[in-house]
């Protein structure tokens, strides 16, 4: 892990300001040539997703996003953030929310590159929950997390002012014997490490989720996965203490 952070930072050194700045997050996930497909840039064939993207994409044509405070990115675990809960906890702080149902690590590069971040924004905090749909389709805990990187470094690359909270996977499956939870676990554990303590903050939310076993009860993800009002209201006042300490002056 100590190389390749010093391999990170010796490729940081030969980049621009502005691209060192960026590289300069996650420096335990550094960048391959190739890169996987997990972090690389992808327009999902998936209809649902297309179509949310094209709907964004006429939202945020030539609009003025200097005002928004905070950003959501990620798949449909923020598309659907239960929107009394949203307005609750964040309407009085400008958000934008930039979920897209079914969304992969790669297809957020994709928009990230192709106008779901115009120029115009510039926000204090981006929540970053993305990668479950990169589980589901058997994606390499490494890779996956790569790519989460990635959506990173886009991000501060177009906004070097912005501040992050990274939410971990959240957990799915009724119970901790589910298969896809051990490579949550192992994606988890990796962009943890993204976290310096400042300008990138780490969550394990899911974690309050499940009871002692491990259980994921249908009164918070109805379907193993997605969650319900109860389980937004969780989520939200689980990331509260760090959303504040993040828009703090």
């Amino acid at each position: 892990m100590r190389r390749l952070a010093l391999a990170a930072l010796a490729l940081a050194a030969t980049l621009s300001p502005a691209l060192a700045f960026a590289q300069a997050i996650c420096p335990g996930l550094p960048g391959r040539n190739p890169p996987p497909r997990e972090a690389g840039q992808e327009y999902l064939a998936e209809p649902h997703w297309r179509a949310r993207v094209q709907e964004l994409d006429r939202q945020l044509a030539g609009a003025d996003l200097s005002r928004v405070e905070m950003v959501f990115i990620g798949d449909s675990l923020v598309q659907g953030w239960f929107p009394s809960i949203f307005q609750q906890f964040y309407g009085h702080r400008a958000p934008a929310n930039l979920g897209v149902m079914g969304d992969f690590t790669q297809g957020a590069l994709w928009r990230l590159n192709q106008g779901h971040w115009p120029a115009s924004l510039r926000p204090k905090v981006a929540v970053v929950l993305l990668g479950t749909n990169n589980v589901s389709a058997q994606g390499r805990p490494e890779d996956i997390a790569l790519g989460i990187a990635e959506v990173l470094r886009t991000i501060r690359a177009k906004s070097p002012r912005t501040r992050f909270l990274l939410i971990g996977l959240l957990p799915r499956g009724d119970t901790a014997a589910e298969p896809m939870r051990r490579t949550i676990e192992q994606v988890n554990t990796l962009i943890s490490r993204c976290a310096d303590g400042s300008t990138v903050l780490y969550s394990d939310v899911g974690s309050s989720l499940v009871d002692g076993r491990g259980r994921l009860s249908k009164d918070i993800a109805f379907d193993s996965l997605h969650l319900t009002m109860v389980g937004y209201a969780m989520l939200s006042a689980g990331i509260e203490p760090q959303i504040r300490q993040l828009l703090a002056p």
